[in-house]
C-alpha cells in the first residue's frame, strides 16, 4: 500500500527521467535510488546505466554534471553486440598500440560527453575496471586513450563497461570526428542565423516607432504601435526560444549546481527583458525592448561562435596531422620483381617494400632502399625545405615525396610511427590546462557573483529614481559584464601561439611551457646529440691486450642494446657483435656485461679503471687532455683498447647561441663527456660556463643550484641519461630525434632537430604572454569602464550585446596576431 502511494506520488510530481532527462512516459513506474532518494526513469536502458554508476559508487556523477547525457534506450542493446569484434587483432591494428609486453593503449572517441563531469565519470569508472592502468580523456576534443593488462581483460569489456554507464567508444576516427564537429558549427550558425534575421525583422519594426517619437508624445496611433509591438514579439519569440536557449540551458544547469557560471547574467539579461516586454504587449503599458533583445543574442552568439571555431581550431591542428596519412599504398609483390599492387595502408606489415610515387604521401616509417629524391617534412617538423633523400635514409610517415620515385622498405605503422608519437604529445598538451588559465576561470566564477549583486543594486536604485528605466539599466549591467573576454583571453592566446610554434619545428607537449619558456633566462645544453650532431664516428682504435679486430667486436656487443650515439658508432665500425652476457648500462658512465665468466667495461677511463686501477697510457691521457672523446674497454686484466671517436658541432649552433644571448639569455652546458671535450665545443660556440665529466647527479645538483639564484631554467637535451635533468628544469626541451624517454619528459620537442628553432620560440612564447596580458589588460579594463557606464543608464541592452561581444572579438583577434611571422 505504501510502495503504491511512492510510485503514485513520484509519478506525479516528476515527469522528466532523472537519468536523461526525456519526458517519462505514462504509467512508467521504473525508479531507483539515489542518495536514499527515489528518482524515476523513464526506460530500462537508463535504469540499467544507473544502477551501473550507483552500483560502482559513482553518485558524484550526478551532483557534478553539468549538462544531460544522451538517452541509452537505442545505444545500449546495439552497441553490446559488436563490442567483442574489436577484440581481434585485425580490428584493433589501426587504433591500439603495444605499450609493454603485455600491456596495449587504445585511441578511443566518446559519444555523449556533454560536460566535464561525464569526463569525470568515464575516466572514474574505467579505472576502476580490472586491469585498466591508466585512462585520459580530453574534453576539448572527446579523445580517451585508455591502457590495459591483455592478460587480465580485453578491449571489448572496456567498451561494455562505457557502454554500461550511458556513453558509447568508436575506434578513433578522424571523419567522424570532424562530423561531429561540423555539427557543432552547422548547429551553431543556424542559432546564429535565426537570431540575425529576427534582429533585423525586429528593428524594422521598432525603427518606425523610434521616429515617430516626438516631444509632445507620438504621432503613431496606439493600434499601429500594438501591431508593431506583436508583430516584434512573434519575431522575437524563436530568437529567445530556439537561439538563445543554450544560454538558459546552461544557466539553469549551473543554478541547480549551486554555482554561478558566465550564462547566468546572461539569461537573467535576456530573460527579465523579454518577459518585461511580454507583459508590456499583452497589457498595452511600459516600453518593449525586443530590438534590444534580439540583438545582443544575435552578438552574444557571435562571441560564442568564435570561441568555438578557437576550439575546434586547436583540434583540427591535430587532425591535420592524423589526416597526413595516405589511405591507399602502392606494394611490390615479390622484391625485387617489378609487379605492384594498390593496397589499403591499413594492410601494410613490417618489412614490406613499397613505391612512393613524386607528389605521393609516405604512409608509414621506413628506410629507402632505392632511388634518389627530396621529402617535405614542413608539417611534422616545421623544416620549410624539402630533404634530399637517397638509399638508407629515413622516411618519416605522413611527408610527402617531392621529386623522383623511391623505394622504401617499412620499419614502422599505425600507432609505432613517429606521427602518431607527435599527435599524442599534442593531445597531452591540448588536455593540460596552465596556471593562468586556472586562474581567470577562479577570477571569472568570483566576477559573476560580483556583477550580480551590482546589478540587483543598480536595479533598486533606479527603481527609487526613475522605475521606467530600472529594467534595461539591469539588463545592460548583466550583459555588458559579462566576462567571456575574461575567460578567452588566455586559452585563445595559448592555442594560437601552440599551432605557431609547431608550424616552426617547436612541439609544446605540456600545458605549462609557453608561459614558462617565455620566463626562461638561463639555457642550460648537452652536448653530444644537442649541441654536436650525435653522429661520431670511430677515429682511431689503440689496442693493448687483443687485435683491432676482436676489440671492436667486443665493444659492439656491450652496446648492442644503446642508442647513445656512441654505441651506435661503435657497431657501425664493427663486422661482427661478440656474444656478451648480463649487459647492464652504468648511467653517465658506460657499460658492463661479462664474457666467458669474466667482467668487461666499457665507457670513461676512470670508470673502466675500477677493474684494475691501472693508470692510463701517456699516449692515451695527451688524448683525451687534447679534448678527443676516448672510450676505454678493459677488464680485471687491465686495458684492452681505447676507441677515439669525432663528433661535429652542428651548422646552426653558433648563430643559435647568438640569437640567444641577443634575447637575454644566460648559455651553459652540462655534459658527461670528458670536461677537455666540452671545452672544446664551449669555445667554438662562444659559451663561457662550460662544464664536462658530469654524471647525472652532478648535473641535477647544479641546476639546482642554479635555480636556487632564481635562475628559470631550460633544458635542452637528447639523451635517456638526460631525462632526469630535464624533469628538474621548469621547462624541459628535448631533440625530435632523441631517445624516447627523453621525448617523453619533455615538456617541448625540436621536431626538426634545428637548434636555430629555439631563439624564435623564446620570442614567440614571450610574445604570447604580452598578448595574454594585454587581453587580460583589456578584459578588465573594459568591464571597469564599461560597467560603472552602464549603472549610471549611459549603456542601453543592445550596446551592451556589441560592447561584450566586440570584447571578446578584439580578445581572439589580438590573439591571431600571434600567427604572423617575424
Amino acid at each position: 500500500m505504501q510502495s503504491g502511494f511512492r510510485e503514485r506520488l513520484i509519478e506525479s510530481i516528476e515527469v522528466f527521467c532523472y537519468h536523461c532527462g526525456l519526458p517519462v512516459p505514462p504509467g512508467t513506474k521504473t525508479f531507483i535510488t539515489i542518495d536514499a532518494v527515489p528518482r524515476v526513469l523513464c526506460c530500462t536502458g537508463c535504469q540499467a546505466v544507473a544502477q551501473a554508476i550507483v552500483g560502482n559508487h559513482l553518485t558524484e556523477y550526478y551532483r557534478h554534471r553539468d549538462a544531460l547525457p544522451e538517452s541509452p534506450r537505442e545505444a545500449l542493446p546495439v552497441a553490446l553486440e559488436i563490442l567483442g569484434l574489436f577484440d581481434h587483432p585485425k580490428a584493433q591494428k589501426n587504433f591500439v598500440r603495444a605499450a609493454g609486453e603485455h600491456e596495449r593503449e587504445a585511441a578511443l572517441i566518446l559519444e555523449g560527453i556533454t560536460c566535464a563531469a561525464c569526463v569525470w565519470l568515464n575516466e572514474a569508472h574505467l579505472r576502476r575496471q580490472p586491469g585498466v592502468t591508466s585512462v585520459d580523456i580530453n574534453y576539448a576534443t572527446r579523445r580517451a586513450r585508455v591502457r590495459w593488462d591483455t592478460r587480465v581483460t580485453k578491449l571489448s569489456k572496456l567498451l561494455e563497461a562505457v557502454v554500461a554507464i550511458g556513453y558509447r567508444a568508436h575506434p578513433y576516427d578522424v571523419a567522424r570526428s570532424e562530423s561531429l564537429a561540423q555539427k557543432e558549427r552547422k548547429t551553431a550558425l543556424w542559432r546564429l542565423f535565426v537570431a540575425g534575421f529576427g534582429m533585423m525583422q525586429v528593428m524594422m519594426y521598432a525603427i518606425p516607432v523610434y521616429l515617430a517619437q516626438t516631444d509632445s508624445g507620438s504621432d503613431m496611433t496606439s493600434d499601429i504601435q500594438q501591431l508593431m509591438r506583436w508583430a516584434s514579439l512573434i519575431l522575437t519569440v524563436p530568437v529567445v526560444l530556439y537561439s538563445a536557449a543554450p544560454f538558459f540551458t546552461n544557466a539553469w544547469r549551473d543554478v541547480t549546481l549551486r554555482r554561478l557560471g558566465m550564462d547566468v547574467p546572461v539569461a537573467l539579461g535576456v530573460g527579465s527583458a523579454f518577459a518585461a516586454s511580454l507583459w508590456a504587449t499583452l497589457s498595452g503599458r511600459g516600453e518593449v525592448y525586443f530590438d534590444s533583445v534580439t540583438m545582443f543574442v544575435f552578438f552574444l552568439l557571435a562571441g560564442r561562435y568564435l570561441e568555438m571555431m578557437a576550439r575546434q581550431k586547436a583540434v583540427r591542428s591535430v587532425e591535420t596531422l592524423a589526416r597526413a596519412m595516405p589511405t591507399l599504398a602502392t606494394r611490390f609483390v615479390r622484391w625485387p620483381e617489378a609487379a605492384c599492387e594498390q593496397v589499403a595502408a591499413a594492410e601494410l606489415r613490417v618489412g614490406d617494400v613499397i613505391q612512393i610515387a613524386p607528389g605521393e604521401s609516405i604512409p608509414a616509417d621506413g628506410e629507402v632502399i632505392a632511388g634518389v629524391s627530396a621529402a617535405d617534412e614542413s608539417l611534422l617538423t616545421g623544416e620549410s625545405r624539402p630533404l634530399p633523400k637517397v638509399a638508407g635514409d629515413e622516411l618519416i610517415g605522413g611527408s610527402v615525396n617531392v621529386n623522383s620515385p623511391l623505394t622504401m622498405r617499412v620499419l614502422r605503422l599505425g600507432q609505432d610511427t613517429r606521427l602518431a608519437a607527435i599527435t599524442r604529445l599534442m593531445e597531452r598538451a591540448a588536455a593540460e590546462k596552465p596556471h593562468v588559465v586556472h586562474m581567470a576561470d577562479r577570477v571569472a566564477g568570483r566576477f559573476v557573483v560580483a556583477v550580480l549583486l551590482l546589478a540587483v543594486a543598480t536595479a533598486l536604485v533606479w527603481w527609487q529614481l526613475d522605475p521606467a528605466q530600472a529594467l534595461w539599466v539591469f539588463v545592460a549591467v548583466l550583459v555588458v559584464s559579462c566576462p567571456c573576454a575574461l575567460s578567452l583571453a588566455t586559452p585563445v592566446a595559448l592555442t594560437v601561439a601552440t599551432g605557431a610554434l609547431a608550424a616552426r619545428g617547436v612541439l609544446v607537449t605540456r600545458g605549462h611551457a609557453i608561459e614558462t619558456l617565455a620566463q626562461a633566462n638561463h639555457f642550460i645544453f648537452d652536448k653530444t646529440g644537442t649541441l654536436t650532431l650525435g653522429q661520431l664516428t670511430l677515429i682511431e682504435m689503440i689496442t693493448c691486450r687483443s687485435t683491432p679486430e676482436a676489440a671492436i667486436a667486443l665493444a659492439a656487443g656491450l652496446e648492442q642494446g644503446s642508442e647513445h650515439p656512441i654505441g651506435r658508432a661503435l657497431r657501425q665500425a664493427a663486422n661482427s657483435i661478440a656474444p656478451v652476457a648480463n649487459v647492464r648500462a652504468v648511467t653517465g658512465a658506460g657499460v658492463l656485461g661479462v664474457v666467458d665468466a669474466i667482467e668487461w667495461r666499457l665507457g670513461r677511463p676512470d670508470f673502466v679503471a675500477g677493474l684494475h686501477q691501472k693508470p692510463l697510457p701517456l699516449e692515451i691521457e695527451a688524448k683525451v687532455g687534447a679534448g678527443d672523446t676516448v672510450i676505454a674497454l678493459g677488464s680485471a686484466d687491465g686495458w684492452q683498447a681505447f676507441f677515439r671517436l669525432g663528433d661535429d658541432v652542428r651548422p646552426e649552433a653558433a648563430a643559435a647561441m647568438v640569437a640567444l644571448r641577443c634575447a637575454g639569455v644566460t648559455l651553459s652546458i652540462f655534459s658527461g663527456d670528458a670536461s677537455a671535450a666540452v671545452q672544446r665545443v664551449g669555445q667554438a660556440l662562444g659559451i663561457a660556463d662550460v662544464r664536462g665529466g658530469m654524471t647525472p647527479e652532478e648535473k641535477h645538483a647544479a641546476m639546482t643550484a642554479l635555480q636556487a639564484t632564481g635562475a628559470v631554467v631550460a633544458m635542452v637535451g637528447d639523451g635517456v641519461n638526460d631525462a632526469p635533468v630535464l624533469a628538474k628544469a621548469q621547462v624541459s626541451i628535448a631533440m625530435g630525434g632523441g631517445a624516447d624517454l627523453a621525448r617523453a619528459q619533455a615538456d617541448i620537442v625540436l621536431l626538426g632537430n634545428h637548434l636555430a628553432a629555439l631563439a624564435p620560440g623564446v620570442v614567440l612564447a614571450r610574445r604570447t604572454v604580452r598578448v595574454v596580458r594585454q587581453n587580460l589588460l583589456w578584459a578588465f579594463t573594459y568591464n571597469l569602464t564599461a560597467i560603472p557606464l552602464a549603472m549610471i543608464g549611459w549603456v542601453t541592452p543592445w550596446m551592451a550585446g556589441i560592447g561584450m561581444s566586440a570584447s571578446s572579438l578584439l580578445v581572439v583577434l589580438n590573439a591571431l596576431r600571434l600567427q604572423r611571422g617575424r
